[in-house]
């Protein structure tokens, strides 16, 4: 899934969302249910009693910093979700996050069962991110994967989901 130069980094079709204080990048094409996922992540980081809010949605702007890869919305979308058969929607948001993970949607069909090594990271920017494919349409299916992603990447601490 690549993405476009913009001013200052690359602008991607995705969702990035703030769970404690790890940021995730949502990929998959258009219908695939990043919206529906990064709403359903952000619910059960709240619910688990962890800060979360939206960063992006649609489209994220990311750019390497001394700190990792950042994410954030373009100016005109900034607060804004889409949630379908409702429209466009207010949301609480956050203006950045720093992205541990991205999150693939991918059909559950095509999805492997037992992927290789190099099939759980990705580069973007030059920064080595951590990688998971999740199903689309399966949003608890989707988190399941994200949150023993996020217990891979922090070994001994409790995912926010």
């Amino acid at each position: 899934m690549s993405g476009h130069a913009a001013h200052g980094g690359l602008l991607v079709h995705g969702c990035a969302v703030i769970l404690g204080t790890t940021g995730v990048l949502i990929r998959g094409p258009s219908g695939s249910g990043k919206s529906r996922l990064a709403a359903e992540l952000v619910e059960r980081a709240g619910r688990n009693g962890h800060f979360a809010a939206h960063v992006a949605d649609d489209q994220c702007l990311l750019d390497a910093t001394v700190a990792g890869l950042r994410a954030r919305a373009p100016q005109t979308i900034t607060g804004l979700a889409e949630l379908r058969g409702r429209g466009i929607v207010p949301v609480l948001h956050e203006p950045a996050a720093l992205i541990s993970l991205v999150a693939d949607l991918e059909p559950a069909a095509e999805l492997e069962r037992m992927p290789e090594a190099d099939a759980l990271s990705t580069v973007l920017l030059d920064r080595l991110i951590a990688r998971q494919p999740v199903p689309s349409g399966d949003a608890a299916g989707a988190v399941a994967l994200i949150r023993e992603a996020l217990r891979a990447i922090y070994p001994g601490k409790r995912p926010p989901v």
